[in-house]
């Protein structure tokens, strides 16, 4: 199993406007996900790794001079036995832009060069002789997200006006591309691997409510295959396709996709829980407005207790989904040592922050710094 990357995306962080790019990096971040985008690509080139050893390298120093991105993402995988170079660095650039960038090439040989600068720093600090000195390989991927069709080619000669006598001393290179909107399902599949399936609707997120429903059931169908060994995989599945409809779809339609994911969701039986909890609750306040209005003895009671006795009965519900889902992620133990504070809060809307926010927490610690945010 490959070496997975902790990062911790809090969805209170993600205005929708940058929810291509923040997600985009958070489904990278799982390294099976950056196998199976290379065997999309590259399938030659995947048998000679050693996936069981990647692990993701920091870019903070690549942006310094294009200002902040956030979506860029590297992973340092060794080679297996028997290979001149010790390992491969892959570098993916997520472009979700609706429009095409013509220095896209001149982008990807910069971050390039700040990589191979910053290994250069590295040797010349530990003072290793030059003649030791070996740059990394790098295989260059553009993930682009965007809804126009690429057609600029990824090389240097595009943004420059370029006699043939002088081609030959512009530097040649080769990067992969992945146009997420424009690559066939029948591609995106063909692996068999979940991370296609997730894109086949990503593909799908400005169509029509039926037609993603029934890409949506398609990739369901193949999600809830996964067996109980393969859990952090479904639920990361899950969790994706979860937040990609809620930050994507318009707002009218969010109940509809809420009971569409607990009715398609075999595995997730804390959905199924959290609904049940939810109703229960549900229907407990509003027996018990109503019992409070009628002790009132009028009519306008009654109305302000059904109505009390819902909000009662959904912020009761909410609040056992919150912690009825972290139960299933975390530890029984520290969850509970959560629940006084929870049950304090109040503020529905709060309430439904928070729970949108339990797929996104890598731990309980970091759902606590969110839960006093």
């Amino acid at each position: 199993m490959a070496k997975e990357t902790e990062e911790t995306i809090n969805i209170h962080d993600i205005p929708i406007r940058h929810f291509p790019d923040r997600s985009a990096r958070w489904l990278l971040s799982d390294t099976e996900n950056v196998r199976a985008l290379l065997e999309m690509l590259a399938a030659d080139v995947v048998k000679y790794l050693d996936f069981s050893q990647i692990e993701q390298i920091n870019t903070s120093f690549i942006d310094d001079d294009f200002g902040e991105r956030e979506a860029d993402i590297a992973f340092r995988v060794p080679f297996r036995n028997g290979w001149e170079t010790d390992e491969l660095i892959i570098y993916i650039l997520i472009e979700h832009q609706s429009t095409v960038d013509p220095t896209m090439a001149f982008r990807v040989l910069s971050y390039m060069v700040k990589i191979w600068d910053s290994q250069r720093r590295e040797w010349a600090s530990d003072q290793r002789p030059k003649s030791e000195w070996r740059f990394s390989p790098i295989l260059p991927i553009v993930y682009y997200t965007g809804e126009q069709s690429w057609q600029t080619p990824l090389t240097l000669d595009v943004v420059m006006d370029l006699p043939d006598v002088l081609r030959r001393f512009v530097p040649v290179f080769d990067t992969l591309f992945l146009g997420v909107k424009e690559t066939d399902a029948e591609t995106l599949t063909k692996g068999g691997h979940l991370f296609g399936w997730l894109l086949t609707v990503l593909q799908k997120e400005n169509a029509g409510k039926e037609e993603i429903r029934g890409t949506l059931i398609e990739a369901m169908s193949h999600i809830n295959a996964l067996d109980e060994a393969q859990r952090h995989e479904w639920e990361r599945a899950i969790c994706y396709l979860h937040a990609l409809i809620q930050h994507r779809r318009p707002a009218e339609e969010r109940e509809d996709w809420t009971t569409f994911f607990v009715e398609h969701t075999s595995q997730g039986k804390e959905l199924d829980i959290m609904r049940t909890i939810a109703d229960m609750h549900y229907e407990e306040g509003i027996e018990q407005g109503i019992e409070q209005g009628i002790e009132q003895g009028i009519e306008q009671g009654i109305e302000q207790g059904r109505e009390e006795g819902r909000q009662e009965g959904e912020r009761k519900g909410t609040i056992e989904s919150i912690l009825t889902l972290l139960g299933c992620r975390f530890h029984p133990d520290a969850v509970q040592a959560l629940k006084p504070t929870i049950e304090t809060i109040d503020d529905l809307s709060r309430l439904k922050e928070l729970l949108l926010a339990v797929p996104y927490a890598q731990s309980v610690e970091a759902f606590t710094k969110t839960l006093y945010e």
